[in-house]
């Protein structure tokens, strides 16, 4: 009876202790990225974003993150474990001195002679008589008997180690139905569960690369990505990605497409002399690529009024979706092609524009950010799209100030604030407040600057077939002086951050040598990297330990001071002069992007041996089974708009000349933007 008892009260020992194995540490974590970036990244505070409700989310935040299932989940752990802990300690507390000590001030006469052998012959009486009844009298009695008891709560002293089972007492009657119920439960937990959450697991996980895109997004954009890609038509790839043809296209979804179809018509790259025949083709394709794109285009001109409710719902799950699928989009276009392992420029600067201009960012306040604004117009040479991601702009806007001289976005940034709120209060009509709004986004705006060498470690000049080092810093600035900070995005229902993809390219050729991703928002990730490649560097160099202490320093510091280090290797092409120009692309800015020509210089091998040449194994080529690039597809490159990044001949030629050559190795530095310092 007793040890039936003490058994029972071990059980919600054992339930705490199992709530709280994983409940302490997964909490933890969580305070601690919630909490460790709380005062270096901040959100826009123009009004647009205000009264989208971006800023507010921003303040509260940490308070909004426990609106979450998984954290509403965590907080009703914790309670359950606070309630546990407070029965565990009321049981403790009744059973303060064991059972004898109950016994002792209250009911040792009544029990005795409840269980005494003479009037109760069950031997579990006779046992419960001896075990407790007999030891309490002992410590009513006895001076030594009641001093132990005092001391370790036992008449007979200091007891020895007590095992019990943890389970409630009806489990521990096997007889019956309890038997069975206790077997059904061991099946379940320890045999059904584990194997239904791991069938569930593998299922989902199989159809999922390691950024949580599906396989077959990733075929889809691999076998659409062309080496002559337009800008214009990266979006039929786009909207390709399976998780996109998952959405469901329902019948009563079909009124509000035809309506929305004649609203977005103009920005769906339909050739209007043959308006009836490109109709007809369009929506001859698969219902979900209809239905995705039309939701596309709804929210880049701002026509999403016209939505039912489910289709707005279909359309926030597209935009939750559009981040990573844009950058493994880039990843099929910047991935080794040829033999001689490059990607393509081409299709990589048109996935850019996509995301500077649609879902990656959404960056416009303002009722329309079509593609269409990325033509050069009238007044700029660089169309209207850039001013569009400023609050309160229009085309009219645009169109007014370009009569100031003021015609593109690069000189309304290099103006002196006083000058540039006087243009927006006198010509273009602004508030005082707009005005304001439109300086707010402007300090939040990155400048960044490139100083990028290649070069072959250890040897003067770069021969062909050497491993060339690249090592390039990206310094990023911004007129308030914060690193760390998300974009202007008032019409995106999520927090984006801010990412830079670094290109080293040979536009000629459509050619990219080397690319990589950075990102200024994980500082102490970015100190780590910078200091084991400076270090790996300084050592091959045979530096000293002094020397390379020092470098790691100033690395340090640079990475402080908003500056990324990338570093790769590529191999030396045969003998020549390769004028490769490198890109620092922002995925949520535009206007903001630098570039800087590069000079190459490839020697003829004139070292002795094969050092540094890599094995024809090494170099990467098409994927197995890749099929064939159509040579028709290559010729019919969409010029229906010149995008930004293309250049002329002359243009190239001419910006090569000031392009640092010393040797075979190449250096170059470009800042972008204005001088930062002269708007301050």
């Amino acid at each position: 009876m007793a040890a039936s008892e003490e058994h029972s009260a071990l059980f919600p020992i054992f339930v705490l202790t199992i709530i709280a194995l994983p409940l302490v540490p997964y909490t933890i974590v969580n305070l601690y990225l919630t909490f460790r970036k709380k005062t270096k990244t901040i959100n826009c505070r123009c009004s647009a974003c205000f009264h989208s409700g971006k800023y507010r989310k921003s303040i509260f935040k940490r308070i909004s993150n426990f609106s979450t299932y998984s954290n509403l989940t965590v907080v009703l752990l914790w309670v359950v474990v606070a309630l546990l802990a407070l029965y565990i300690k009321h049981i403790n507390t009744e059973h303060t001195g064991s059972l004898e000590f109950l016994i002792q001030k209250k009911a040792y006469r009544r029990l005795s002679i409840l269980y005494h052998p003479d009037k109760n012959p069950d031997p579990e009486a006779h046992k419960y008589f001896v075990d407790y009844i007999s030891k309490a009298y002992q410590a009513l009695t006895d001076p030594v008997s009641r001093e132990n008891f005092e001391k370790y709560g036992h008449p007979d002293g200091r007891q020895g180690l007590q095992m019990g089972i943890a389970l409630p007492q009806f489990l521990l009657n096997i007889d019956g139905a309890s038997g069975g119920i206790l077997l059904l439960g061991i099946v379940g937990v320890c045999i059904i569960l584990p194997l239904t959450i791991a069938v569930i697991y593998l299922s989902r996980s199989s159809k999922y690369t390691g950024n949580y895109v599906m396989h077959h997004t990733m075929y889809a954009y691999y076998h659409f990505m062309k080496p002559s890609l337009a800008p214009s038509k990266v979006m039929e790839v786009f909207i390709r990605a399976a998780e996109y043809m998952e959405i469901p296209v329902r019948r009563t979804d079909e009124e509000s497409l035809q309506k929305l179809f004649v609203l977005v018509r103009s920005e769906l790259n339909l050739d209007l002399r043959n308006i009836r025949q490109e109709q007809a083709k369009f929506w001859k394709q698969h219902p979900a690529l209809v239905k995705s794109e039309l939701l596309m285009q709804a929210h880049l001109t701002r026509e999403t009024t016209a939505l039912s409710p489910s289709l707005q719902r279909d359309l926030k799950k597209m935009l939750t979706l559009a981040p990573r699928l844009l950058e493994e989009l880039m990843k099929m276009a910047i991935i080794p092609r040829t033999q001689q392992g490059h990607g393509w420029l081409r299709p990589a600067t048109g996935v850019i524009e996509l995301s500077q201009y649609n879902p990656g960012i959404f960056l416009s306040s303002n009722p329309a950010v079509p593609l269409s604004a990325r033509k050069a117009t009238g007044g700029s040479n660089e169309g209207y799209g850039p001013f569009l991601q400023l609050p309160h702009f229009s085309e009219s806007i645009v169109k007014k100030i370009a009569r100031k001289k003021v015609r593109s976005f690069q000189e309304l940034r290099e103006m002196k604030p006083q000058e540039r709120a006087e243009l927006l209060t006198q010509v273009a009509g602004f508030t005082a407040n707009e005005s304001q709004d439109v300086e707010m986004v402007l300090e939040m705006m990155p400048s960044i600057s490139i100083d990028i060498t290649c070069e072959t470690e250890g040897e003067d000049g770069i021969q062909e077939g050497d491993i060339v080092t690249m090592q390039a810093w990206i310094t990023l600035r911004r007129w308030n002086g914060v690193i760390r900070a998300l974009p202007h995005a008032p019409y995106f229902p999520y927090d984006k951050e801010e990412n830079f993809w670094l290109l080293l390219a040979d536009p000629s050729s459509n050619d990219v040598w080397m690319s990589q991703k950075v990102n200024f928002m994980d500082e102490a990730t970015a100190i780590i990297a910078a200091s084991k490649a400076i270090e790996e560097l300084k050592e091959g160099a045979g530096a000293s330990a002094k020397e390379i202490n020092a470098s790691v320093k100033e690395a340090i510091d640079r990475v402080k001071a908003g500056s990324r280090l990338v570093m790769g290797k590529f191999q030396a092409p045969s003998e020549g002069n390769y004028n490769l120009i490198s890109y620092c692309l922002c995925d949520s800015w535009i206007g903001c992007d630098a570039k800087s020509n590069i000079r190459l210089k490839v020697l003829k091998r004139s070292r002795a041996g094969t050092r540094n040449i890599a094995a024809a194994d090494e170099v990467p080529s098409l994927e197995d089974g890749a099929e064939e690039e159509d040579e028709e597809g290559e010729d019919e490159y969409d010029e229906d708009y010149e995008s930004e990044y293309s250049e002329d001949d002359e243009d190239v030629k001419g910006k090569d000349a000031k392009a640092a050559v010393a040797n075979g190795s190449a250096h170059a530095g470009h800042h972008s933007g204005s001088d930062e310092s002269d708007e301050n």
